[in-house]
């Protein structure tokens, strides 16, 4: 189990950059297609703050509750992707070709965009919650090997 850090110092950090770090994260994500970053950049921006958070909090901390919620979101980010992809072929196009998403009252630029952030956010949170996964897992083995070696 990981415990909460023991210094205050470290803990008022967390309690500023934390969010900060969120913030940045989702402007990464949604400013992504203009720039460098995404989905996948965004994600793991977005990861690392809730991975943060369990290291400074510990993992039963309230402030680390968003990433055990986060774990039940395992999959959907692969559901928004291939539901976008799947709208564009039933619309008539190519899986993932924007353009022929089946929106009324959207312009062609407008489905684009809509396409592109779709996709992003479906990357961002699979990538997120892939890293959240692994730390809970590797502090379950952790726990499970303290508890055969005391």
């Amino acid at each position: 189990m990981i415990r909460p850090h023991d210094s205050i110092i470290v803990q008022s950090l967390g309690r500023f950059l934390i969010p900060v770090i969120q913030l940045f994260g989702l402007y990464v994500l949604f400013f992504g297609q203009y720039g460098p970053g995404g989905g996948f950049v965004g994600g793991v921006i977005l990861g690392t703050s809730m991975v943060l958070a369990i290291l400074v909090f510990g993992h039963d901390a309230s402030r680390s509750q968003l990433a055990k919620k986060a774990l039940h979101g395992d999959g959907l980010g692969m559901l928004i992707f291939a539901g976008v992809g799947g709208l564009c072929l039933i619309g008539g196009g190519e899986f993932l070709n924007y353009a022929h998403l089946d929106i009324p009252g959207l312009e062609t630029a407008s489905r684009r965009s809509l396409g592109i952030i779709l996709t992003q956010i479906g990357v961002a949170v699979d990538v997120a919650v892939t890293a959240i996964s692994i730390v809970f897992s590797l502090s379950a083995e952790e726990i499970i090997e303290d508890s055969t070696n005391g």
